[in-house]
């Protein structure tokens, strides 16, 4: 017996035991669900309106003689809304256009609409303020703001164009305040904070130091937002359930359940040695995807719960695809740790190709979609590589510590 490998391994399955422990004691607060009071690590994802259920509310712009309701007029709406909305703290928001002149938003998490609606309807505020903290030009004064770039340099600027009545004051503050800020604030909260170079008495200002015209465009349409806020009415709001989460959770945690289970038996009843090492290796795959779910504050949805599932699967395929070769590496009369590094090297190049392949596809996925489909190319990505790590290099590791250790030497242990 090589006691120092088996107290290697037994270390990785105590200290499994303990984070699994951890991760999803009864002990603590309930989580998405209050008939579910386990898995707390899973209360530090975020749910998705189909599982959480949330507010549904829909806008109808109306046109008025100081702002018609245009294409341009919408998106500042939803720039304003989206705003806010991310600062509560709502994570994922859905804030889309449609048809013309209507805007829908759902917020995930949120038990009263009409506390809602009053946060987000609200008329966006606009203001200048000098180093003294005193106001000095609001959003009424200015006329436009415009993303461009500097002929020669490229370099990303917005270009503000004031009223006639904005401009004599932007004239008057800038003579005033050469070489301070001018900090600008979006409903008290501080947007830019430019520094005045010389007087412009024009009411033509630029404000540069971007690091791209995408950043210069999206702070422009902030500040045309708090400037020329298209009226909106509200035309529905209401709360909605976890419609597709309450039944489609419980059945498909269940489901879950009962697979999973399903796998480890399988895994260990043909694989014998290599199915339980490979059961250990899920456990820890599981804790390490959920732990990466929850520090990227990924929001999770049906979709997401799928990427999930089917990178588990994958995981267990990778797993398969090594135990065969290693069984076919022990059959042609290698000895177990000989077999065991060939069958993982032959194994390699199929696991690689197989898994890069997916993650080629799911990043199509992210880039190309929205919602819930991007987020389902998030968890299969994320999924993805913690398999990639648990079946190359944990199992791996893991099995060379139990040949290692002296523990199972008759290769039928391994399936051969």
């Amino acid at each position: 017996m090589n006691w120092k490998s088996i107290s290697k391994l037994v270390g990785i399955i105590v200290l499994t035991a303990v984070v699994s422990i951890l991760f999803f004691s009864p002990n603590l607060k309930p989580v998405y669900n209050k008939d579910i009071t386990w898995m707390p690590l899973v209360k530090m994802i975020n749910l998705g309106l189909d599982l959480e259920g949330g507010v549904h509310v829909v806008l109808q712009a109306e046109d008025t003689p100081e702002s018609p309701v245009t294409d341009d007029a919408i998106k500042r709406v939803m720039a304003v809304i989206n705003n806010r909305v991310n600062a509560t703290g709502v994570a994922e928001p859905i804030i889309q256009q449609q048809g013309k002149d209507r805007i829908i938003v759902e917020l995930a998490g949120i038990e009263d609409p009409d506390e809602a609606v009053n946060n987000m309807i609200k008329v966006a505020h606009l203001e200048f303020k000098t180093e003294d903290g005193r106001t000095v030009i609001t959003g009424a004064d200015l006329k436009d703001a415009v993303e461009a770039t500097l002929p020669g340099t490229n370099e990303a600027q917005v270009n503000l164009t004031f009223t006639d009545a904005g401009a004599k004051k932007f004239a008057q503050i800038t003579a005033a305040n050469v070489n301070r800020h001018l900090g600008i604030y979006l409903d008290g909260q501080l947007l830019q904070n430019p520094r005045i170079n010389e007087p412009i008495p024009n009411g033509q200002a630029q404000i540069t130091g971007y690091s791209s015209l995408e950043e210069a465009h999206n702070i422009a349409i902030l500040l045309r937002s708090g400037a020329l806020p298209v009226k909106v009415d509200v035309i529905e709001k209401r709360s909605v359930g976890p419609m597709l989460g309450a039944d489609s959770l419980a059945k498909s945690l269940k489901a879950a359940i009962v697979g999973i289970a399903a796998i480890f038996i399988f895994m260990a009843a043909y694989y014998r040695v290599p199915g339980l090492i490979a059961n250990l290796a899920l456990i820890i795959y599981t804790l390490i995807v959920l732990a990466v779910f929850a520090a990227l504050n990924v929001t999770m949805t049906l979709p997401g719960i799928a990427g999930f599932l089917l990178s588990l699967g994958m995981a267990v395929d990778a797993n398969i695809i090594i135990f065969e070769r290693i069984k076919e590496e022990l059959r042609n009369g290698k000895s177990l740790r000989a077999g065991i590094d060939a069958g993982f090297k032959r194994a390699f190049v199929t696991i690689v190709d197989s898994n890069v392949t997916t993650l080629l596809t799911a990043a199509v996925l992210f880039f190309l979609s929205t919602g819930p489909i991007k987020g389902f190319a998030v968890t299969l990505s994320v999924g993805i590589l913690a398999s990639m790590f648990t079946a190359v290099t944990l199992t791996r590791y893991m099995l060379q510590l139990t040949a290692g250790s002296k523990l199972a030497t008759n290769t039928k242990l391994y399936g051969a």
